[in-house]
C-alpha cells in the first residue's frame, strides 16, 4: 500500500479535472482565433475564468491566467507601482527571489515563534515611500495563516499581494474580504493540473505585463493559453476538502515530536514537525520504504534536504530544523492512509529508540 501525504507539493488530481482535461484536449481551435473553432476554445477559457472568478468572490476580468504560483508571484511583484516591496520572513522562494530580482527595494518582516507576522515591525516599516507588501495566506510547510486582512488596514495608501496558492480550497478564501490588491492562486494544489495558476488583480490597478507578445489576459499575460490545464483548473477552483479531524488524529500519535506553528491558526491539512535527535533525511526514506509519501519541512527544489528559511525565521534551533518532516492531507486522504502513516511512524521510532539504547 502506498499513501501519498504530500498534497502541499501536489495534490491528486480529482476525477472532475481529469474530464475535463480530456474534454478540451479534443478541442483543436486557438482560442484567439475568430472560427468557429476558436471561438469554443475561447469559451472554455472564458468558463474556467468564471469558476476561478466565484471560488474567490470576483468578477471575471480581475483574473490573470499564468504557468502557475510563480509566475504569478514575479508578475505581482516584478509589475506592481511601487518604489519598494515589504515581504515576508516566511515567503516561499518565488516571492523571496521576485523581490530580489525586481530592482526594488527590498524590507523583510520578521515573524514570532508561530510564524506569524510581526504586525508592530511592519507598521513601522510602512512610514516611508509607496509599498508593495506581500504576506501569504497560509504558510506552505507549515500551514500557519497570517493575518491578512488586518496587514491590508495597517497598510492602507501602500498596495497588499497575498500568496493564497496553499489556502484555496483548504479554507474559505475571499478576495474582497481580504481587501487585498493582488492574490496567487495555483492549479495544482486543489487537485487540478500543473502548468495554470492565476493572479487576481484588483479591478482598475494597472500592473506591468512579465511575458510580453500577443493581446492575450487583456494584455496583461502575452502566450497561447494551455487549455486543457485551465479547464481543468476551472472544475476543481471551488472544491472544498474536509480533513481537519484526521490531521488532528495524526497529531495525535506525534508523541515526543515538536509541531512548529502549533500556537497559531493554520490550515486544517498541514502538520510540520520534528522528532528531536532524528534527521528528516533518514526519516524521508524510512518512511518511503513503508510505502509513506511526506516531504522534508525544508524540501528544495533540486530535491534534497536544506536549511528551511521559515523554520530559521521562527527560531527554531538548526539541529531541531533538520530534522524537520511536513505532512499534507489532501482531498483522497482517508482514515487508511493515516493508520498506515502512524503504524510506519511508530515503527521507525521504536526502531530509532532501540539503536540509540545499544
Amino acid at each position: 500500500m502506498r499513501s501519498y501525504l504530500d498534497h502541499n507539493a501536489t495534490a491528486s488530481l480529482r476525477p472532475e479535472a481529469r474530464d475535463a482535461m480530456v474534454c478540451a484536449m479534443d478541442c483543436t481551435g486557438n482560442a484567439s482565433s475568430i472560427h468557429g473553432e476558436g471561438r469554443a476554445a475561447r469559451k472554455l477559457i472564458d468558463d474556467a475564468r468564471e469558476q476561478v472568478a466565484r471560488a474567490v468572490g470576483v468578477i471575471a476580468p480581475m483574473v490573470v491566467f499564468t504557468s502557475g504560483g510563480s509566475e504569478a508571484n514575479n508578475m505581482a511583484l516584478k509589475g506592481a507601482s511601487a518604489e519598494r516591496l515589504i515581504v515576508s520572513a516566511v515567503e516561499h522562494p518565488s516571492v523571496l527571489e521576485a523581490a530580489k530580482a525586481s530592482g526594488k527595494t527590498v524590507e523583510t518582516v520578521p515573524v514570532d515563534a508561530n510564524g506569524i507576522v510581526d504586525l508592530a515591525a511592519l507598521e513601522r516599516m510602512l512610514n516611508g515611500p509607496k509599498a508593495l507588501v506581500s504576506v501569504m495566506l497560509a504558510n506552505n510547510e507549515t500551514g500557519v495563516m497570517q493575518p491578512v486582512a488586518e496587514i491590508v488596514r495597517l497598510a492602507a495608501g501602500h498596495l497588499v499581494h497575498t500568496d493564497a496558492v496553499q489556502a484555496l480550497g483548504k479554507v474559505p478564501v475571499n478576495f474582497g474580504l481580504l481587501g487585498v490588491d493582488m492574490m496567487t492562486l495555483s492549479a495544482h494544489k486543489l487537485g487540478a493540473p500543473v502548468g495554470a495558476g492565476a493572479l487576481v488583480i484588483r479591478d482598475g490597478l494597472a500592473i506591468n505585463p512579465l511575458v510580453h507578445g500577443g493581446g492575450q489576459e487583456l494584455r496583461r499575460r502575452a502566450g497561447t493559453e494551455n487549455l486543457a490545464a485551465l479547464a481543468g483548473f476551472g472544475a476543481v477552483a471551488q472544491a472544498k476538502m474536509n480533513v481537519a479531524a484526521l490531521r488532528d488524529r495524526l497529531e495525535e500519535a506525534l508523541e515526543g515530536a515538536v509541531i512548529f506553528g502549533r500556537g497559531a491558526e493554520r490550515l486544517p491539512n498541514t502538520t510540520c514537525f520534528a522528532m528531536p535527535g532524528m534527521h528528516a533525511e533518514m526519516l524521508l526514506m524510512a518512511l518511503d520504504l513503508e510505502g509513506i509519501a511526506v516531504s522534508s519541512g525544508s524540501a528544495c527544489s533540486s530535491g534534497k534536504v536544506a536549511t528551511s528559511h521559515v523554520l530559521a525565521a521562527m527560531g527554531v534551533a538548526p539541529e531541531i530544523s533538520r530534522a524537520a518532516l511536513r505532512v499534507s492531507l489532501g482531498w483522497d486522504t482517508t482514515n487508511n492512509h493515516i493508520d498506515h502513516f502512524i503504524a510506519a511512524w511508530r515503527k521507525i521510532v521504536s526502531r530509532h529508540k532501540a539503536r540509540a539504547a545499544a
